[in-house]
């Protein structure tokens, strides 16, 4: 295997053409970033209100084919805020999935209501609606007011899907188990922007979507993320309660809810603004150089990680499955040292501290999975 290992090591060297140090994934700023920084800095509109937040919203309209988009912080606050506009309240649960990064769960926290962790898929590494299906048929008791867990007498108030490194759920059947239990589906859709399932973009296809804009991410803003839905009533209310549910007026302050001081600033949508505009060659180049992994690593009898039928994935991060837990670690132990970043999956959140009393099922596709799947370079060339 250490052999195999250091061809590998050499192969991702060759598509990057450096013998330095090569991270995941870094940003590309090769457009017009400088000169719309500069833009901001000579408008003195450098905040959170300015022209390219608005051009921004409209070009994540314009690209996810929804009605409203809204600039946030981070990804992190859309899908706070997107919960708080499905519906979720304090005391609620969500389903979602434990194979994810942290703030999946977070944002269900910060909204005072419980996760609860069920099992994802092995194709799409992303929730599963088998293993929502059969918790809910389960534990799922269908009231007046919602579907209720009948185990904690907790309303199931969303389900929370997210797109795994870009690669999309099976959205239509986990749309299905949804609409016969009567719960809202929110995507969280942070990994996924360029990708789209049976040709509509994720984070379009549930009540809202949450993307985030990270420095690590397929475009960055530095920070920053977005709200996108296609109720447009909803849309506004998003956009109300993240600056800070203020009532319009000349000079008076008067705020009528508790909102969030969750606004993008002028210069980080002037950063995103270019970077959304190189997006599809963003999306190209990564897209062949996973066909150039995925012929590689089948030559060399390992896995490489590809789109499921009937989606386009935008490969954010492309990821191998090995053998076993065994394997995967002198993995990340030789490319590491090798100077050629690989990191393994997220550890399951019930195994967090502050979620190891979450219910969840069996976890069986999750911890196959954690013992196997191993992240690559994956930057734009």
């Amino acid at each position: 295997m250490m052999n195999k290992i250091q061809q590998i090591v050499s192969f991702v060297r060759d598509q990057y053409k450096t013998d330095k140090f090569i991270p995941l994934h870094e940003p590309r700023f090769r457009g017009n970033e400088k000169k719309y920084l500069l833009d901001t800095i000579d408008s003195t509109f450098v905040s959170s209100v300015g022209a390219y937040v608005d051009k921004f919203e409209a070009m994540m309209q314009d690209i996810t084919g929804t009605t409203k988009a809204v600039a946030v912080v981070n990804g992190t606050a859309s899908l706070q805020v997107a919960l708080r506009l499905a519906g979720v309240k304090a005391g609620d649960e969500v389903l979602t999935q434990a194979l994810t990064f942290v703030a999946t769960a977070n944002a269900i926290a910060y909204n005072q209501a419980t996760p609860v962790f069920l099992d994802v898929d092995l194709d799409t590494m992303g929730l599963s609606p088998r293993a929502v299906d059969a918790f809910l048929e389960e534990f799922g008791e269908l009231r007046e007011d919602g579907c209720y867990n009948k185990s904690t007498d907790r309303r199931i108030a969303a389900c929370m899907p997210m797109h795994t490194f870009g690669f999309p759920v099976h959205l239509d059947e986990l749309l299905a188990v949804c609409k016969k239990w009567n719960i809202p589906l929110v995507e969280d859709a942070a990994e996924s922007l360029g990708s789209f399932y049976k040709g509509k973009h994720t984070g379009a296809i549930g009540a809202f979507g949450g993307f985030s804009f990270n420095g690590n991410k397929t475009i960055t803003s530095g920070g920053g993320g977005a709200i996108v839905t296609n109720d447009a009533e909803m849309g506004a209310h998003a956009k109300y309660l993240t600056t800070t549910a203020k009532r319009p007026h000349p000079y008076e302050f008067f705020h009528d809810e508790i909102g969030y001081n969750f606004r993008m600033p002028n210069l980080n949508a002037a950063l995103a603004c270019a970077q959304l505009e190189e997006l599809e060659v963003f999306l190209a180049d990564k897209r062949t150089l996973a066909g150039e992994y995925a012929r590689f690593f089948e030559q060399e009898g390992i896995t490489f990680r590809t789109e499921t039928p009937g989606t386009k994935a935008n490969y954010w991060l492309m990821c191998v499955e090995l053998a076993d837990a065994a394997e995967r670690d002198n993995f990340l132990k030789v490319t590491n040292e090798n100077g050629v970043m690989t990191r393994p999956i997220w550890r399951p959140m019930y195994r967090l501290p502050m979620y190891q009393g979450c219910q969840r099922d069996e976890q069986k596709n999750t911890e196959f999975l954690e013992e196997r799947i191993v992240n690559i370079p994956s930057s734009v060339r």
